[in-house]
């Protein structure tokens, strides 16, 4: 008999060390959850005031504030109203559209935006050679029109109503014309009337146009100076009434009829230039 041991080969499998589990995608699943957070809070920063607060509101009172919607606009939202507390709000959301235009540099010293007890004055004034009319006219020019369309598509969207001015400086008109500074005041204020209502704003949201030639000079101390020569926008205040519980307009003048009209007395004839 063969006394020899047998020879016995053990082969073994690899191993990878056991199941790792699932740790990994959790801590994945934080990670991406965080990113989300991150790009969240990034567009909250880029938004208007209106959607952060309507945003934050929700969180508050889900079941109260959720269904003040906020709006991606970056005008003034359809449901602004204006009033005194919020009038710098205007002015800034304006000044943003109006720096969107293609020649904005060589506009800019020539539109200016005050608070003042009447609303927010919108005064566009024009230069020697002319700005936004032609020289003399009351024809709108490019740069104009283009400005006038723009403050239609915001203020458009404002219960709050206009007023429309047009002044001139005190240069006249030749003495055997039959047109002057009343007229061509008037006139101005009626053409920006016209484009901006072509342009969104209602025909019920105008409140007055009114011309008033030389009479109300931007520097009385230089009655010649071209800047006298301006278009006046007042967008005015809303004011809640306690007693009534009624929203009203407020302006500076007595409440008048919303027609055009000249500031020109009614026994005043038109001045001759």
């Amino acid at each position: 008999m063969d006394k020899t041991r047998p020879i016995i080969i053990v082969k073994k499998k690899g191993s990878h060390g056991g199941h790792h589990g699932g740790a990994w995608k959790v801590a994945y699943a934080d990670f991406v959850t965080a990113m989300m957070a991150l790009f969240i809070v990034l567009w909250l920063l880029n938004t208007s005031k209106q959607i952060q607060e309507a945003v934050g509101g929700y969180f508050k009172d889900p079941t109260g504030t959720s269904k003040k919607v906020g709006t991606n606009m970056q005008g003034v939202g359809e449901n602004f109203v204006l009033t005194r507390d919020n009038m710098p709000k205007l002015k800034d959301q304006l000044q943003q559209a109006i720096r969107q235009m293609t020649d904005f540099e060589k506009l800019k010293n020539h539109i200016e935006m005050t608070v003042t007890a009447e609303g927010l004055r919108i005064e566009l004034s024009e230069s020697a050679t002319g700005t936004f009319f032609d020289s003399g006219s009351a024809k709108l020019n490019a740069d104009g029109r283009e400005l006038l369309v723009t403050l239609a598509q915001e203020l458009s969207k404002l219960p709050n109503k206009i007023s429309i001015e047009g002044h001139t400086d005190s240069n006249p008109y030749a003495a055997s014309a039959n047109y002057g500074n009343w007229e061509l005041s008037a006139d101005r204020a009626n053409a920006a009337r016209r484009v901006m209502q072509a342009n969104g704003l209602r025909a019920d949201q105008v409140m007055q146009v009114r011309g008033f030639a030389d009479q109300r000079l931007r520097k009385p101390e230089a009655p010649l100076d071209p800047a006298n020569r301006r278009i006046s926008l007042i967008v005015q205040y809303i004011v809640k009434d306690p007693a009534d519980e009624e929203v009203k307009s407020t302006t500076g003048d007595e409440p008048r009829k919303a027609e055009t009209e000249s500031a020109t007395p009614a026994e005043k004839p038109a001045k001759k230039e």
